[in-house]
């Protein structure tokens, strides 16, 4: 892990998506971070000394499903399917499939595994594991300020979590989508999926994968917004918690009952075209019960006696 000293940043954007709005100063304490997200190898000894199953590999409980088509409910997790030509951009299930038995050991499906990927970051965890994972550690999940601040690598106000240049001098500094997102995949940072969470230089604290690679757990329930910058200096929140979990359902699917919390950091699935949420400020909504092939996580300690 690596320590985190804390200060006062501007966290959120003017500049992008609506729900990073608006911009206001936030002050967090200082606190330390995984260097990385966490990994297959690291994951896999969680699941030996405990033998915690994860949500993909449960078949889901109807009563927490009304109206589930009963042949739907099995084990899985979302999968990253790339179509054959163009699709309609607002219609993610023309790239996104809920595929049975897949899940942290199996990250493509059945068949699939994740044999020399020990160093790439597990996947298709939903909150409840990384929750778990982090209990067992002695740690935490970060809060979406935490996360940001950290991200940002003492940049404050900086586009990306290494300055504000995408590919400074051409070199790609993080695993993003490269092509017509999603059918044209040029891998040209040398990546089609997931990396080794030390494939690209790490940022100002010397933290990897802030960016990119899979979107990260927060322990934040979603807003669709952040709250007004302080009118003063002395009114700047103090380790906010963002907000509350009855705030965070899907107000475009009342039906649907399942809170959200906060990702940060965008994946190797973000694309000019379609996501441009490869930034420390970017965010999204995540049921707290769905996995899927491009989302994991990494912990904080808050006692300075950590290591």
């Amino acid at each position: 892990m690596t320590w985190i000293a804390g200060g006062t940043f501007r966290m959120g954007s003017d500049r992008h998506y609506p729900e990073e709005a608006p911009a206001h100063r936030v002050t967090v304490d200082g606190f330390w971070i995984d260097r990385t997200p966490v990994t297959n190898r690291q994951f896999r000894e969680f699941i030996r000394a405990t033998g915690h199953v994860t949500m993909a590999e449960r078949k889901p409980d109807p009563q927490d499903y009304p109206g589930a088509l009963p042949h739907m409910l099995k084990a899985g997790s979302l999968v990253f399917k790339s179509p054959k030509g163009p699709v309609d951009l607002r219609d993610w299930s023309q790239w996104w499939k809920f595929r049975f038995g897949a899940n942290w050991r199996h990250p493509a499906g059945p068949g699939s595994s994740i044999a020399g990927l020990d160093d790439h970051p597990v996947v298709h965890v939903a909150y409840e594991d990384a929750t778990a994972y982090a209990r067992w550690a002695g740690k935490d999940l970060p809060t979406e300020a935490e996360w940001e601040f950290a991200a940002r690598g003492g940049l404050d106000g900086a586009e990306f979590a290494w300055g504000d240049e995408f590919t400074p001098a051409g070199r790609h500094m993080a695993n993003t989508w490269q092509g017509a997102f999603p059918a044209q995949n040029l891998a040209s940072d040398g990546y089609e999926r997931t990396s080794p969470v030390t494939a690209f230089p790490p940022n100002g604290y010397g933290l990897y994968d802030m960016v990119g690679n899979v979107w990260e757990w927060t322990r934040d329930w979603y807003t669709p917004k952040h709250p007004n910058d302080a009118p003063k200096a002395c009114c700047i929140p103090e380790n906010p918690r963002g907000g509350r979990e009855d705030e965070s359902y899907d107000p475009c699917q009342p039906e649907i009952r399942i809170p959200r919390k906060v990702l940060k950091g965008g994946s190797h699935l973000c694309a000019p075209n379609y996501c441009r949420r490869y930034r420390p400020a970017a965010r999204h909504a995540q049921p707290v019960d769905t996995s899927s092939s491009h989302i994991g996580f990494r912990c904080v300690a808050r006692d300075k006696g950590a290591t």
